[in-house]
C-alpha cells in the first residue's frame, strides 16, 4: 500500500541518491538508509543502520498507544545519522503493519460496469473508475471513504481484460504515522506495506545470492504471522500465509510452495525468533521446503560506506527497512 509525494519524485541524473527506510515493530523503531548513484546503477552503499527500542506497551497490533514515545524513538534513531545523509535530500519510507491493510482483487470490466465510464474506443477511462475502487474498498473495511486511506491499482497480467487490486486501510492508522514522523522533523514520502517491502528486499538479495534461472522462496516473518511467496523468473507464482484457517499449521502452509520445480533455496527476512511461538526453526523451513534456508542480512547486499554497529548487518528483521529504502533509492 502507497502514499507519494509526487514532488519528491524528482532527482535529477547523475546524482546520488540517498533513501532512509524506518519500520516501527512492536518492540523497536529500524532505520536502514542506503545509496546509490541514480542512472549509473552503481553499487549499493549501506550509509547506516540504527534499532532503537521502544517503551513498552507504546505499541498495540497496529494501534500507535504513545505518540510521543514513538516519536522520541525515531528522532533517537536518527541521532546519529552521518552528516552527509543529512546533507543530501533524504527520501524516507515508512511501514504500514500487514495486520492494519486489507487487500482485494476485482475485475476491471466490472467496475468500468459499475462506473459507466468507457472512453471513446469503448475501453476502460480509468480516472472515471475510481468512485467504483472507493465503494469496493468500502465494503472491504467495512468503514465510509472519509475514514479511509486507499491505494489500487491496475494488474494487464492478471486476466485478458485486466483487475484492479485494491489496498485499504484505516486513515488513523495513516495519519498516526505522519503525525509522529513529523513530530520528530522527518518529513516521509512514501508509506508502503510490511509485506510487500520485506519481499522487495528479499528479491534483491536473491539476485545477489541466487541462481537467478533457478526457483526459490522467500519468506517474511512479523508480528501477524508468516508470508511466503514462490519466486521464479523474478515473478511471484505462488504465495501463502499463516495462520489462516485453510492451514492446519506453519508447515501445512509451507507445503502450498512446495508444488512444482525443486527450490534452490528459502530466504527468510523478519523476526525469525518468532517461529519458536510454533515450534519451528529455520532448518524446519528447509526441510519442509526440500532446500537450504537462509537468513535475510543486508551485509551480503552493498558496501558499509562507514562503521556502525556490526551486529545490525545480519539482522533479518531489517528486511523491511531495508525493503523501504531500496525504494527510495531505484525510483
Amino acid at each position: 500500500m502507497t502514499y507519494t509525494n509526487s514532488w519528491l519524485q524528482t532527482v535529477r541524473a547523475g546524482w546520488q541518491r540517498f533513501a532512509a527506510g524506518i519500520d516501527i515493530g512492536s518492540h523497536s523503531v529500524r532505520l536502514v538508509v542506503l545509496s546509490q548513484r541514480s542512472r549509473a546503477r552503481g553499487a549499493l552503499r549501506l550509509e547506516y543502520m540504527s534499532t532503537v527500542p521502544l517503551a513498552p506497551g507504546a505499541i498495540a497490533g497496529s494501534e500507535i498507544i504513545d505518540r510521543p514515545a514513538v516519536a522520541r524513538a525515531l528522532r533517537d534513531a536518527f541521532a546519529g545519522l552521518p552528516q552527509v545523509c543529512a546533507a543530501h535530500a533524504l527520501r524516507c519510507a515508512m511501514a504500514m503493519p500487514a495486520a492494519a491493510t486489507l487487500t482485494t482483487s476485482v475485475p476491471l470490466a466490472r467496475l468500468v460496469a459499475q462506473s459507466h465510464c468507457e472512453d471513446a474506443d469503448g475501453g476502460p477511462a480509468l480516472a472515471g473508475v475510481a468512485p467504483a475502487v472507493m465503494s469496493e474498498a468500502e465494503r472491504l473495511v467495512g468503514l465510509e471513504r472519509h475514514a479511509l486511506a486507499v491505494d489500487w491499482f491496475v494488474d494487464d497480467s492478471a486476466s485478458p481484460a485486466g483487475s484492479v487490486t485494491i489496498a485499504a486501510t484505516a486513515r488513523q492508522h495513516l495519519e498516526a504515522r505522519i503525525e509522529c514522523a513529523a513530530s520528530a522533523g522527518i518529513s516521509l514520502s512514501t508509506i508502503d506495506g510490511e509485506p510487500q517491502a520485506a519481499l522487495r528486499a528479499l528479491r534483491f538479495a536473491a539476485t545477489r545470492e541466487l541462481d537467478s534461472q533457478e526457483p526459490y522462496a522467500a519468506l517474511w516473518i512479523g508480528a501477524d504471522g508468516v508470508y511466503g511467496w514462490r519466486m521464479q523468473d523474478d515473478g511471484i507464482v505462488a504465495e501463502t500465509r499463516y495462520p489462516a484457517p485453510e492451514h492446519s499449521d506453519l508447515a501445512d502452509a509451507l507445503r502450498d510452495l512446495a508444488h512444482g520445480p525443486e527450490f534452490d533455496c528459502a530466504l527468510v527476512g523478519g523476526e525469525v525468533e518468532l517461529l519458536d511461538g510454533v515450534g519451528f526453526s529455520l532448518a524446519d523451513i528447509g526441510d519442509v521446503l526440500g532446500c537450504s534456508a537462509l537468513p535475510f542480512e543486508a551485509a551480503l547486499l552493498g558496501t558499509r560506506a562507514r562503521p556502525f554497529d556490526d551486529s545490525l548487518l545480519h539482522e533479518p528483521a531489517s528486511a523491511v527497512a531495508f525493503g523501504l529504502a531500496l525504494r527510495g533509492v531505484f525510483e
